[in-house]
């Protein structure tokens, strides 16, 4: 880790460090409208992944002043590039990998501080006390003009299993839908939906808490997913192991429940029991918001309630948002899942792969780049066993493109190249028909696929474009002279 990076233990002190580095953090006083406006400047800007072109990879963007809201600041992109992250964990780009997989392997716990050493409840607002609106007390944006309504698109929900305690924290779709209720979506299998179904079957609500504006090693950290992570695993520990210092929680205020301490802002609620809502009761479009594969999310008919019992912030706080299916969803799900894969295939076959990649083009879930060095016959095997076992290992990952050591995974251009030149499809493609997949692909529905029982199921697909062991010499890249350029083109850079 740099010296620099070091210092980072929550989002102002991230800022801080960006500031430093040209180029990597845009501060404006121009006024912007949360809603729509701001997502459409970002996406021009620096929301890359797989949102409608034009867009590119940018700066993060610090709004500070937003329309209608005194006081307010809104930060977007902050992960929104892989070079980015890399500054923020203090390692480079191509090393993110393995640096989680070492804090996966060597979790820290987090630590407990009192309200005198908890920042995110400098100021304290009270439903029972203040009666306030969130609508008008924070800035939640949207995305598109469709969108069912404002989104905390970056608020980590932290819970705890109503038997044992255990805690878990997972970033999850929230729309306000009134001065005191948030409506939280869940994907199929999510742990704190566990937790809210156990609370609910014994007719009691699930206090969580929202926190917003977080150091970004406790966001990539809380973004592994089981088997790397199962129910009893605190993925808070992950974030304290990247920092080399416990994750500080501190008591709420009006629920049962722990908040991140140097969050900027805290929401204390209760999912409630036996109550549902329209995500899109108070617009109707029938959309939800941008998700990550880059369509919109249809809105769901029916979502639990987070009932908001108070707010804590920090003084001049940040709403921290991301464009939905821009390159920040890319690392905040794509890193994590390329540790979880480098990590089960280090265990079954140590050195043979030597690079996984999270590719923009899936949102960081759908397509993964593995680069694998054969050294036998017996390795052409190995290497499609390695993408069976990223498939086994995430269950979300649909398509895996399996490249040689000589290869840049990073390269698109050089991926495809050898998909191009390397590659047979009736030799090289292995296809896994019927497999439980994501609900957000379009593609895996039964409008598409008649032969589907659900959304979710899909076919998933090993794409082998690793040269034949026995044939390498046939497959040999031209080789160049390895001549410093400097010289004759001074502006060189690696």
């Amino acid at each position: 880790m740099s010296d620099s990076s070091a210092t980072v233990n929550d989002l102002r002190s991230a800022l801080a460090l960006l500031k430093d580095h040209p180029g990597q953090l845009h501060t404006t006083g121009h006024p912007i409208d949360p809603y729509g406006e701001l997502a459409g400047v970002y996406k021009r800007v620096g929301a890359g992944g797989t949102v409608q072109r034009p867009t590119k990879v940018g700066p993060a963007m610090l709004f500070e002043k937003i329309k209608g809201y005194d006081g307010a600041r809104i930060l977007v992109g902050l992960l929104a590039s892989r070079d980015r992250v890399g500054l923020l964990m203090g390692c480079a780009p191509s090393e993110l990998t393995q640096r989680m997989t070492e804090a996966v392997r060597d979790p820290l716990e987090p630590v407990f501080v009192g309200a005198d050493e908890a920042p995110c409840q400098e100021v304290v607002h009270r439903a029972d006390e203040d009666g306030f609106d969130l609508r008008t007390l924070l800035p939640a944006p949207t995305n598109t003009d469709q969108d069912a309504g404002p989104y905390f698109c970056e608020a980590l929900v932290l819970g705890s299993d109503p038997d044992t305690g255990h805690t878990d924290v997972t970033i999850h779709r929230l729309c306000v839908q009134s001065a005191d209720e948030i409506s939280i979506f869940f994907a199929p299998g999510r742990h704190i939906d566990a937790f809210r179904q156990k609370a609910e079957a014994k007719g009691n609500a699930l206090p969580v808490s929202v926190n917003i504006g977080l150091d970004p090693a406790v966001y990539l950290g809380t973004s592994f997913e089981a088997p790397t992570t199962p129910i009893g695993f605190d993925e808070l520990t992950i974030g304290g192991a990247l920092r080399g210092q416990g994750v500080a929680l501190v008591d709420c205020l009006t629920v049962d429940q722990k908040a991140i301490a140097r969050a900027e802002i805290v929401i204390e609620g209760e999912i409630l029991p036996e109550v549902r809502v329209a995500e899109d009761k108070n617009t109707r479009t029938g959309h939800a918001m941008p998700e990550f594969p880059g369509y919109d999310g249809p809105a769901a008919p029916s979502l639990p309630v987070i009932k908001v019992k108070a707010v804590t912030t920090r003084k001049n706080a940040i709403v921290q948002t991301l464009v939905g299916p821009g390159e920040e969803h890319v690392s905040l799900a794509g890193i994590p899942t390329e540790a979880a894969v480098m990590r089960m295939c280090e265990d079954e076959y140590p050195g043979f792969v030597q690079q996984t990649y999270a590719h923009p083009s899936g949102g960081g879930k759908f397509l993964q780049i593995i680069q694998v060095k054969k050294t036998a016959a017996f390795d052409d095997g190995r290497a499609r066993q390695v993408g069976v076992l990223a498939l086994g290992v995430y269950t979300e990952l649909k398509h895996v493109v399996l490249v040689d050591e000589d290869v840049d995974p990073f390269d698109t251009e050089d991926v495809l190249w050898a998909m191009t030149t390397r590659f047979q499809a009736d030799r090289d493609l292995i296809i896994l028909p019927g497999v439980a997949g994501h609900v957000l692909d379009p593609s895996q529905t039964p409008q598409y696929n008649p032969d589907l029982g659900t959304k979710g199921i899909t076919a998933k697909m090993i794409y082998d474009a690793t040269r034949p062991y026995g044939l390498r010499d046939m497959f040999t890249r031209a080789q160049f002279r390895d001549v410093d350029p400097r010289p004759w083109y001074p502006d060189y850079r690696e």
